[in-house]
């Protein structure tokens, strides 16, 4: 009984570890071994390695069954009952999402295992992490068939230390996926993109020192240009070693600061004739964090973002955010992870004249927003505070409060992030005017330097006007809302007579219009689906969005067409939303052009 009960103890401790374990940050440029590649996959839509028969859940009995996948179980006789091995169970590409991998699971929402076995050898005085990318939706995670936590959400990274679980050979991690959409989850059970199944991004082991640097910010200070301010945060600091360094090298700075007793170094550094930040000049600088003796290499811009009245600062000039909006998905109709992926899509924002891009409805990779860095290109960042989540309810708020807070956590020093946005085409009521309310304070507690926005829905009236009047603007910096005149109402050839009206003297984005198009159908301007009608859609919806008062950019939906199960019209949609000025395989439909021409226009006007 008493080995028993230690046993239970030792196993709830870890549990309750995991469970709490903070995320680190710049995995890129840490000791990182991939476990990417081929995994084993068991598909288990009744849960049977989860529960008993009696459906009590296996991972919180005292004694572990052979029966619960987790544990990786092979008989070790030919009378014993196992029924399932992992081993000889089909394989997929991870990360990857089960949806465009295995033909017969597109449709499929429910649960499936995956295993993936590595050898590592650990050594002395040194820490393990396994750090999890994206996994959409619920993960249930085990090394060696201890649990290391539970994690909802669909698009934000997590980690948990197994330095006390794993072994020199034959380790064995496997995870539980189920992508089950519920209306109390975040986003909710109704949204308009695929429902993408799997382990979606990378999965790594973070080799550290016992004592080592977790989480840091380093950016400008707001309101001073000369001023590099942030902090470095140390994982189990020692009072022994508390000095950190920061070095940038180019501005002539060897900072050294004193660790605190709570593990953090705040600093504040000044700092002249720094080359700032933005499109035209996107200057990376080399930034070493030295603890330990060990090195931790990043490379960071420095710009200030600000609005004063309905203008948008960047490094104090008038900017207008030439944008398009993105899905994160690839040619082939699948989750998009690769450093290709990104690429791919941020070349043709240029190409279209892009200086933003609005990464939509939910964090993407870390790939798309460290190339954005490098490329010049700003960004919004959303979370997928989605339509009508449920707003009373505490829980969802924590959910979306715990993705915020960690696709903060891991991209707050990008330059290119100008954005943080709270929601989407959410419908206004009290509950939910307070949920957004709760995040932008959130959000500000932890950067105060970017600006803050929400995609909002407008009102019209007879008129002709159309309102902008959401009471949730007065905490946001920039005003941001969706229409979709001529396509869900309005009538195109009255575009010219539609004016817009808004109560708040603040920049206005319109962050998304448009329509759809499948490309190669042509016909007439005025006959649907046509390439001929989305380009008239969109000369006409400009001509409207030019006489929008305080117009400070525009994203329009979307750069390339994505898929979607609500889109369903055959011949035409087929699962996918043709809003895309791209198609999906790659062709340019006749309002890109329409679009990079008055952006070439745009881009003459400020310069």
């Amino acid at each position: 009984m008493k080995k028993l009960i230690t046993t239970l103890l030792l196993t709830f401790s870890i549990f309750a570890q995991a469970q709490n374990q903070s995320l680190i940050s710049n995995v890129p440029n840490r000791n990182t071994t991939s476990l990417n590649g081929v995994w084993n996959y068991i598909v288990d839509p009744y849960e049977t390695g989860f529960y008993s028969f009696h459906h009590d859940q296996y991972d919180k009995q005292a004694k572990p069954s052979n029966a619960a996948y987790f544990n990786n179980y092979h008989a070790v006789n030919k009378q014993e009952l196992v029924e399932y091995d992992f081993d000889k169970s089909p394989k997929i590409n991870i990360p990857g999402d089960w949806t465009s991998q295995v033909p017969e699971l597109k449709y499929y929402e429910g649960n499936v295992w995956f295993k993936k076995s590595f050898d590592y050898d650990l050594k002395a005085k040194k820490r393990l992490f396994v750090y999890l990318g994206a996994i959409n939706y619920k993960a249930d995670v085990y090394l060696n068939g201890k649990k290391l936590g539970t994690h909802e959400g669909g698009f934000t990274p997590f980690n948990y230390e197994v330095t006390s679980i794993v072994k020199p050979k034959d380790n064995y991690l496997v995870i539980k996926v189920d992508n089950t959409r519920h209306k109390e989850d975040v986003p909710t059970i109704n949204t308009d993109w695929w429902n993408y199944g799997g382990i979606t991004r990378d999965v790594t082991l973070i080799e550290e020192n016992d004592s080592f640097v977790e989480d840091y910010n380093i950016q400008l200070k707001k309101g001073n240009k000369e001023l590099i301010s942030g902090f470095v945060k140390i994982s189990n600091s020692n009072p022994a070693l508390n000095a950190v360094t920061i070095s940038i090298p180019e501005l002539k700075i060897n900072y050294k600061g004193k660790v605190g007793a709570d593990g953090i170094v705040n600093f504040e550094i000044p700092a002249k004739k720094i080359s700032y930040w933005s499109p035209e000049n996107p200057k990376l600088y080399d930034v070493t964090i030295n603890y330990n003796g060990e090195k931790l290499k990043d490379n960071i811009g420095f710009r200030t973002i600000e609005t004063q009245e309905d203008k948008i600062l960047l490094n104090g000039k008038q900017i207008f955010l030439r944008g398009i909006s993105i899905h994160e998905e690839n040619a082939k109709g699948g989750r998009a992870n690769s450093e290709e992926d990104a690429l791919r899509l941020l070349n043709w924002a240029k190409e279209l004249g892009c200086n933003y891009v609005r990464l939509a409805h939910y964090p993407h990779n870390e790939n798309i927003i460290r190339a954005a860095d490098k490329m010049g290109l700003m960004v919004w960042e959303e979370i997928p505070v989605y339509w009508t989540v449920e707003f009373t309810r505490e829980a969802t708020y924590k959910n979306a409060e715990d993705q915020l807070t960690a696709a903060i956590t891991r991209d707050k020093n990008r330059a290119c992030i100008i954005i943080w946005s709270m929601a989407n085409e959410t419908p206004i009521s009290d509950a939910r005017n307070a949920f957004i309310k709760k995040l932008v304070d959130h959000t500000k507690s932890l950067d105060n330097t970017r600006l803050i926005s929400a995609a909002l829905l407008t009102q019209s009236d007879s008129a002709g006007f159309g309102t902008i009047n959401d009471a949730i603007g007065d905490y946001l910096d920039i005003i941001a809302f969706n229409q979709y005149l001529g396509w869900y109402g309005g009538n195109l050839e009255d575009a010219e007579k539609i004016f817009w009206k808004t109560k708040y003297n603040k920049p206005v984005i319109v962050s998304e219009f448009g329509g759809d198009a499948k490309a190669g159908l042509h016909g007439e301007k005025n006959e649907r689906w046509t390439e001929e009608f989305q380009e008239y859609l969109y000369i006409q919806n400009l001509k409207m969005i030019e006489k929008i008062p305080h117009l400070s950019g525009t994203s329009p939906w979307i750069l390339v067409d994505f898929r979607s199960p609500r889109r369903l019209l055959p011949g035409i949609q087929d699962e996918y939303n043709r809003k895309g000025l791209i198609s999906n395989d790659g062709q340019k439909k006749k309002a890109f052009y329409i679009m990079q021409n008055w952006y070439a226009k745009k881009k003459k006007e400020q310069n």
